[in-house]
């Protein structure tokens, strides 16, 4: 049977949430619709986003439920930024090296078509953003700047911000900032009010929900232009809402680890907090496994480098994140498919083209080195024989993937993989 492997991409649906949805696939009426079938839909659909918006420590007034993380994060800084247009003349966007493509290609976008200003600020050897370079950039541009766009998580590296800090920062200069948690949810507790972020993106599909489900909190002080218009159903997105998918969405969010404000949240029931302990379980357990994982690709392939925050509780818990010189990534990923283990190189691959990690790229990596990343990502289900298992196969794979991955080429004085 396969080994599953790849759970930053998409995480297996949880058996309560595909149950959940099964059930709400049967809800009749409209949620917009003020008939007794339509006024359940919405009961059902509220009540759900009451759920999430607890499992994120935000009201539910904030969850504005969207397609997905892509639809939530493009609605976050696209729209925050057309509000500050509003405002005044600010076209500067902060945004760290090595953020999500959704991000990337959304500031891109802007850079493109409404006039905006993109500062990519560094980060350091482990893809880590300082609250003081955020400080210098701020403090250079001043009034100019929109907004600032960060990872809570990188989804490719595991390396977690200081978020709460990094607001702060930003709160200093009066400018909002939005906060791609779409990695970092299911994995980590995350409080909104806390952080004080003016907005931040989620996907159900990454904590055992279905996809094309998302959410964007947008906090109540916060303004922002929506991207879609036509009814106006929430705050700031128009169109028909999904009420299964806000069940299903749901009822995964239950699992998540829950943010301080809502464990100590008197309302809260004795199986909420049976939820939490058991996702305390969880998150211990999946450290350890992550932990036996980079033990032993360290044991087995001496070599391979461990990307990313190398200290447990500065990176995702089950995020291993390696590259193996002499190899590439995709030779490598390709033969351990065949042997039975679905893994992720962790670079983008646009039009059928590979590239270099730009993650890697940013935290100055060199390219022949970062062509040789792999990433393994741990969820519900992984067991230690499956890590075992994967220890095991990897030195082979590593020597066919060196052997095929050679060219006559030579890149910083060695022989280098082909492009």
């Amino acid at each position: 049977m396969p080994v599953y492997l790849d759970h930053a991409a998409t995480t297996p649906m949880l058996p309560v949430a595909r149950d959940a949805y099964i059930a709400a696939l049967d809800l009749v009426g409209n949620p917009s619709s003020i008939h007794s079938q339509g006024r359940s839909s919405q009961r059902r659909l509220e009540e759900s986003r009451e759920i999430i918006a607890a499992s994120l420590g935000a009201d539910p007034v904030e969850v504005v439920l969207t397609s997905g993380g892509t639809e939530s994060i493009n609605l976050g800084v696209k729209g925050l930024y057309w509000a500050r247009q509003a405002e005044a003349t600010r076209p500067v966007v902060l945004v760290p090296g090595g953020e999500h493509h959704a991000t990337v290609d959304a500031v891109e976008w802007l850079e493109r078509h409404e006039g905006a200003r993109v500062e990519w600020l560094p980060v350091d050897e482990v893809g880590r953003l300082h609250p003081e370079t955020l400080d210098a950039a701020l403090a250079a541009h001043g009034a100019s700047v929109a907004l600032v766009s960060v990872l809570w998580a990188n989804n490719e590296v595991g390396t977690v911000q200081p978020v709460a800090e990094l607001v702060e920062v930003a709160e200093r200069f009066g400018v909002p900032v939005h906060i791609d948690a779409v990695a970092a949810y299911g994995y980590l507790p995350i409080d909104f009010h806390a952080v004080g972020a003016a907005a931040l993106s989620v996907s159900a599909h990454k904590i055992g929900g279905p996809a094309g489900v998302g959410a964007l909190l947008l906090a109540r002080r916060s303004s922002l232009e929506p991207l879609i218009h036509g009814g106006n159903q929430q705050r700031v997105r128009s169109g028909t809402q999904d009420a299964a998918g806000a069940v299903a969405f749901a009822a995964a969010a239950a699992s998540v680890p829950r943010p301080a404000s809502a464990a100590s949240d008197p309302s809260a029931s004795d199986d909420d907090d049976q939820t939490t302990v058991d996702t305390a379980a969880f998150l211990t357990g999946l450290a350890r496994l992550r932990d036996r994982l980079v033990a032993g690709v360290r044991s087995a392939v001496p070599e391979a480098v461990l990307r990313g925050d190398p200290a447990p509780q500065g990176r995702l818990p089950g995020n291993a994140h390696f590259t193996f010189p002499g190899c590439e990534g995709d030779s490598l990923l390709f033969l351990l498919d065949m042997a039975g283990f679905s893994v992720s190189t962790g670079s983008a691959c646009q039009a059928g083209v590979p590239e270099v990690s730009h993650v890697l790229l940013a935290m100055g990596v060199p390219a022949d080195d970062a062509r040789g990343a792999l990433r393994f990502t741990l969820g519900h289900g992984t067991t230690e024989g499956e890590i075992d298992a994967l220890i095991e196969a990897l030195p082979g794979a590593c020597a066919a993937a060196r052997r095929a991955g050679y060219s006559d080429r030579v890149v910083s004085g060695r022989t280098a993989p082909p492009v």
